[in-house]
This record gives structure tokens, C-alpha cells and sequence, in this order.
């Protein structure tokens, strides 16, 4: 084996969340005039709606839709729409990675709802053909520990009678989410548009706003999670009102990215760039025998947290594996989730230059060779 190493990857950043940062970030580009300021103030105010502005307008949400930036991240989000909507009807859950498993956790044991399951291993999906509309359904859009997506919003009925939760924090800006048929659906800015941690996106529908106005769960409420005052929507939260204080430092960072993404094109070029990472790792897959995909349907296959397993590699050896690369400052964070089968975990979303992913071929090579030499 030659001594002579690769040509590294400009940024090494491959992490599934926190995210690679925009390609122009730099903190110089952080408007400082909110900071230091109460998020109640004028300046506050303005610039917290103008992320809403302009998070409306890069995910092409129609005017139908209600947008909110709350506490806790996806989780946060996602759990505030559980505590204050579930309850009014029976529940499906849908799980195939450890996050779609949170959701089953939560209904089951904290909310008590005795949902009907559907579940299905890592690398797979379950049967969306089989999901029963007449409930509420919550799912992963894009499950981030499996790389299973689902492969569009054809099998979320028009006509449903339940809502339909959308945990969707590794898919925006990168999938084509079908707006009309979401009720709910949550993110974070630190998955596709490499943010900051710790606030969450809510998107509310006109059916999960009717669900809010005219159902009062049986269990309590934290003040984190109210989203109405007496039987009504507080409106004040999807301008920009936020429930409790934010990091305005978070909201600038957040600015900087969505900003960037309107100058390179919107939405359809985020995916685009989505969906040349993904090719161009696909291909570096396919040239090698001792890699794979865990999701063999490439019709079901993410194309932001792409999970790639590697011949005869236990835990042990994907744990070698990432360290030698991160310590080269080849790839940084590759290893696939805790709770997932052994193996590497690549995150293609548009933050990522599609060079710095055919850079890292060869890096996986050196890599695998000094292990298995």
C-alpha cells in the first residue's frame, strides 16, 4: 500500500446534524444589529418574520399553511403537535429508524393512545398502502438514522379524515414535500440548511388549526407547548412571537443560510445539489465491491442522510473507520446512528459541495485499506 494519501475534500463536514454550514458562511456574514436586543423589540421582531418570510418562501408553502419557530428543535416541534392535537381520534404510527421509534414511545407510553404500529427494519419501509386515513398517521418524511424516505405523498389519501403528522426535519429543502396533503410538519435548521440547534419549525395546516380550535386534550400542558388561548389560535406565535425567548444568534445564522439559498435558486436548486451529493456517492458506491447501500429500493432511498453499510464491518471497525478519516481531516461524523446497524452515514444535503463528496472516495479506500491490509 502506497504512503501517498488523497487530495482532501475541501470541507470535511458529513455530519447528518449538525450540518455542513453554506458554502459562503463565515460568521462575518452574522447581522449583528439583533443582538443584544429583546426578541420583543422592533428589530427583534422584524427579523424573526423575516426568517418566517423567508423560510415560506423557500419551502413554496401556500398561504393555507401557518409557520412557527418554537423551542426544542424537530423534537421540540414535533412533540408539541402530539401533546396538544392527539387524543380527538385514533392514532397510526409508522416507524422504520430510532426517530419514528421516538414518536411510537411517546404515543404509547407518555400519551397512552394504544395507536396501531406499523413498523419495519432498517432499510425498509412499511406498507403505506395499508395505512388507515380515518386516524390521525405520524411519520418520518425522511427517516435521518435509516436513510429511508418516503417515495412521494401519493399514499397520504385527499380525503382523509385524520391528520397527517410529517416529522420532516432531514427532507425540506432537499425533497419535494406535496403541501396539501400535510396537516403537520416539523424541521430543524440544523439539518438542511446546516443551522444552529435548539429551535424547532412548526408548520400547521387549515385542519390541524381546526384540530387546535375545537379539541382540548385530556392531559395538562406545559406553557411550551400552547398553542391557543381560549379556543383559539395564538396567532401571534406564526409572526414571529416566539412562545419563549430565542437565541437571535441562532434566527442571524439561520438568515444567512436561507439567504443563500434564495441567491443560488431556491428550492428546486437545494435539491438539485441534494440530488447531485447523492448521485455522486451513489457512483462511489457502485465502484466498489466491499460497500453498499442499507437501502437497497433506490426509489425509498434518501438523498440527504445516505446510509451505506461496509463487508464484514461490526461496530468496532465502523468506530476505527470514521476515527482514522476524521483524524486526517478527511471526513468528519461518518459513522451511521447509534441504534442502526454498523455502518457509514453520509450526509448529501445541498450545504455539501458535490466535489467534496467524489474527494471522499478515495479517502474510504485508504481507509478500508489500512484497516483489512
Amino acid at each position: 500500500m502506497t504512503d501517498t494519501k488523497p487530495t482532501l475534500p475541501e470541507r470535511p463536514f458529513f455530519s447528518s446534524g449538525p450540518c455542513a454550514k453554506p458554502p459562503v458562511w463565515t460568521p462575518e456574514k452574522l447581522d449583528p444589529a439583533s443582538l443584544g436586543r429583546s426578541h420583543r423589540s422592533g428589530i427583534g421582531k422584524a427579523r424573526l418574520a423575516y426568517c418566517i418570510d423567508l423560510m415560506r418562501e423557500l419551502l413554496e408553502l401556500p398561504d393555507t399553511h401557518r409557520i412557527g419557530i418554537v423551542p426544542g428543535s424537530d423534537t421540540g416541534a414535533y412533540e408539541m403537535a402530539m401533546w396538544t392535537m392527539l387524543g380527538a381520534r385514533p392514532v397510526t404510527t409508522l416507524a422504520w429508524e430510532s426517530f419514528g421509534e421516538g414518536w411510537v414511545t411517546d404515543a404509547v407510553k407518555q400519551l397512552k393512545l394504544d395507536p396501531t404500529v406499523m413498523k419495519a427494519d432498517y432499510g425498509d419501509i412499511p406498507n403505506l398502502s395499508q395505512v388507515d386515513w380515518s386516524n390521525d398517521v405520524l411519520f418520518t418524511w425522511n427517516g435521518t438514522t435509516s436513510g429511508v424516505r418516503v417515495p412521494n405523498g401519493d399514499w397520504i389519501a385527499d380525503d382523509r379524515e385524520g391528520l397527517s403528522f410529517a416529522d420532516a426535519t432531514s427532507a425540506v429543502f432537499a425533497q419535494t414535500i406535496p403541501w396539501h396533503k400535510i396537516d403537520v410538519a416539523t424541521f430543524s435548521w440544523q439539518k438542511a440548511l446546516g443551522g444552529e440547534g435548539g429551535h424547532g419549525v412548526l408548520i400547521l395546516g387549515p385542519r390541524a388549526v381546526e384540530r387546535l380550535e375545537s379539541y382540548t386534550p385530556s392531559w395538562p400542558l406545559p406553557k411550551l407547548f400552547r398553542l391557543t388561548k381560549g379556543g383559539k389560535l395564538i396567532e401571534g406565535i406564526f409572526k414571529g412571537e416566539t412562545i419563549n425567548t430565542p437565541s437571535m444568534l441562532a434566527v442571524e445564522d439561520a438568515i444567512v443560510s436561507l439567504e443563500w439559498a434564495k441567491e443560488i435558486g431556491g428550492a428546486s436548486a437545494m435539491k438539485a445539489r441534494a440530488d447531485a451529493n447523492a448521485a455522486a456517492l451513489n457512483a462511489i458506491v457502485e465502484a466498489r465491491h466491499w460497500l453498499g447501500h442499507l437501502v437497497e429500493k433506490p426509489a425509498i432511498r434518501s438523498n440527504t442522510s445516505v446510509c451505506l453499510t461496509v463487508k464484514n464491518a461490526d461496530a468496532g471497525f465502523i468506530k476505527q473507520f470514521a476515527k482514522l478519516l476524521e483524524d486526517q481531516d478527511a471526513a468528519y461524523d461518518i459513522a451511521g446512528y447509534r441504534d442502526a446497524p454498523p455502518g457509514l452515514r453520509i450526509w448529501c444535503g445541498s450545504t455539501v459541495d458535490t466535489a467534496d463528496i467524489e474527494a471522499l472516495g478515495p479517502w474510504l479506500d485508504w481507509a478500508y485499506g489500512l484497516l483489512t491490509a
